[in-house]
């Protein structure tokens, strides 16, 4: 019953530290006990006695191991505990409040007293995507119970993510280095990336994005099943081999929706969770693409069509397939979310992937534009994600010149490949799909004038729109984590290194963008807020001259076009009217022997008569 050390006859005084005296926060446990030998205790004094000496060996054990345990680890204060937590608590509240002011649907026009709380409750998760606040789910990530245990998680997560930084390091390519350097730019070439990388875009982009911001850390995703994950995205999307619909055009709207987020001040109006679910989305919003339309399945009856009853076939897809690879343990980098946080995610990035279905553009842009006129708008950032992955999705042609018309020649190839296939299976050709009868500069000037120039300038006036109350708060965008290159003081061979998953050219602690220090001029590349306080606040927007240069060109394409077509058309015609009259001069020549021969017989038949009369 009693531990070795340990006597019921004399007093014991134990005095423990629970934390080292340098974090400023010191727990002390003091337990005296006193007992005269002389005395006879009764029996109920041994036993309050007993009690006493195993609470003090217990506890003696507990706070000698904490102690252990927190001399190898940073500290974590108790302060610092307790703020996370009053945090957490508060921002979830936020959310929430945000999350029903921002839903636009009818159920907020019914008043409180219309129906029982109960009722209104199952309307609420029935028919809207509001989530049911009142209750606490007894599955959700229970609060700590003691500063006590606060602290041992605060240390378990901190050993945990320690023994994560201190693993193996491996060379990152140089080149790759190199190019990254770019990410920020408005026309980033990833085609260069891809001959760099060997084709593994994915895995070097998304990875150097998820920890620009911070998301690795925060959602302490692991490395190792973070690789695993991007390496079957990867095959997914070259499942097909698709022209355009491949891992380079998830790369190019990942790093576009990148742009949008940093450089016009996005991310500042966004939360950490909601920034992950939009790289996400980004990454994701293509994932498996059959190389098809949507109209083809439906024209072909395909088993995907079929499962999704001919509406928004491929995007429907996208989301489910995805998902789908995530429920799996070695690819789930989502596995430490809490479960709201989950379904949060969950139906942001849902939403964000069905909004790139082109067949809801218009209805899109005109639900957009009604809001902005509006005089007190209120905009629910699900539309509003899902309006600049869909911008970002369609942006190569509001890119430079050469990236914009490589896009161009890819999608162009991937359309004559669906019409080749519907020539074979005896469907009508879908538009563009036509190889003898497509006019390239033509349809990218209409799809520039009436799709991509309306759809950025909506856009731009969204985001200024909401980032304007925001605008003398914006912080500093997240910095690269990209190393940089060897000075001339440096070794040539210094390694740039990334954890042991080999897939990123980060520093060793990822930043996150309360970290980022840069100077004014670094934070946004927006146009600054100078002069009168009544100035415009406007984002920057590269593509504008973009639009314009590309237009240009097309439209000088267009010209040539036409006149090597009418060439085209007259030396046609030319060779059809030759062939015309030389078919006609050999039905002239071959006609001419036949009338010279019923002529002599004429003539031969005519003088026989003759000869008899003069007989």
């Amino acid at each position: 019953m009693y531990e070795p050390g340990w006597s019921r006859e004399e007093g014991v005084v134990s005095e423990l530290e629970l934390l080292p005296e340098p974090t400023g926060v010191s727990v002390s446990v003091s337990v005296s006990v006193s007992v005269s030998v002389s005395e006879q205790p009764s029996a109920s004094r041994s036993s309050r006695l007993t009690v006493i000496t195993i609470v003090v060996v217990v506890a003696v054990r507990a706070m000698s191991r904490l102690r252990r345990e927190s001399s190898r680890q940073s500290v974590i204060t108790v302060e610092l505990i307790q703020f996370i937590i009053q945090y957490r608590a508060k921002e979830t509240q936020e959310k929430k409040k945000r999350r029903l002011a921002d839903e636009d649907d009818e159920l907020s026009e019914v008043q409180p007293d219309a129906v029982p709380p109960e009722v209104r409750e199952w309307l609420a998760s029935t028919f809207t995507r509001q989530m049911a606040t009142s209750r606490r789910k007894s599955d959700e990530k229970p609060k700590f119970r003691s500063v006590a245990h606060a602290i041992r998680a605060g240390i378990f997560v901190d050993r945990m993510y320690r023994r994560v930084s201190s693993s193996a390091l491996t060379a990152f390519p140089p080149d790759v280095v190199r190019l990254l350097k770019n990410l920020d730019d408005w026309t980033f070439d990833v085609f260069a990336l891809t001959e760099a990388a060997s084709g593994q875009v994915v895995k070097y982009v998304a990875y150097e994005l998820f920890n620009r911001y911070g998301s690795i850390h925060k959602f302490k995703i692991a490395p190792g099943i973070l690789e695993a994950f991007l390496h079957r995205v990867e095959e997914g999307y070259c499942r097909y081999r698709n022209p355009y619909h491949n891992n380079l055009h998830a790369v190019d709207v990942m790093q576009t929706i990148h742009y949008c987020l940093c450089n016009t001040g996005l991310m500042n109006w966004l939360t950490d969770l909601e920034i992950f679910a939009s790289l996400l989305a980004a990454l994701l919003h293509d994932y498996e693409h059959t190389g098809t339309t949507n109209n083809f399945h439906v024209m072909s009856g395909s088993e995907t069509a079929l499962l999704y009853n001919d509406r928004a076939v491929l995007e429907n897809h996208h989301a489910s397939a995805s998902f789908r690879l995530l429920r799996e343990d070695e690819y789930n980098i989502l596995s430490h979310l809490s479960r709201e946080e989950f379904r949060e995610l969950r139906g942001l990035v849902i939403e964000m992937v069905l909004g790139t279905d082109m067949t809801n553009h218009f209805q899109q842009m005109k639900a957009m534009r009604q809001l902005l006129t509006l005089q007190e708008a209120t905009i629910d950032k699900q539309k509003v994600l899902s309006l600049v992955l869909h911008c970002c999705d369609i942006s190569h042609p509001a890119k430079q010149w050469g990236v914009h018309h490589r896009w161009t020649m890819l999608l162009l190839e991937e359309f004559f490949r669906q019409g080749d296939l519907e020539k074979e299976l005896g469907l009508p050709f879908s538009p563009l799909c036509d190889r003898n009868n497509t006019l390239v500069a033509e349809s990218q000037i209409c799809f520039i004038d009436f799709i991509v120039e309306p759809s950025m300038g909506v856009m731009s006036d969204m985001l200024e729109l909401i980032l304007a109350p925001i605008a003398p708060m914006n912080k500093a965008k997240p910095s690269t984590l990209v190393e940089h290159e060897p000075t001339a003081n440096s070794t040539t061979n210094s390694a740039i290194v990334i954890p042991n998953s080999g897939i990123t050219p980060s520093m060793e602690k990822p930043q996150s963008r309360t970290e980022a220090k840069t100077t004014a001029a670094e934070c946004l590349a927006r146009k600054s807020l100078t002069g009168s306080a009544a100035s415009k606040f406007n984002i920057p927007k590269p593509w504008l001259s973009c639009l314009v240069e590309n237009k240009r060109i097309w439209k000088e394409q267009a010209v040539k076009d036409a006149e090597a077509r009418a060439l085209a058309t007259a030396a046609e015609e030319a060779a059809a009217a030759a062939a015309a009259a030389e078919v006609k001069e050999e039905g002239e020549g071959e006609s001419k022997p036949e009338t010279e021969a019923a002529d002599g017989e004429q003539s031969e038949s005519a003088a026989e008569p003759a000869d008899g009369a003069a007989a």
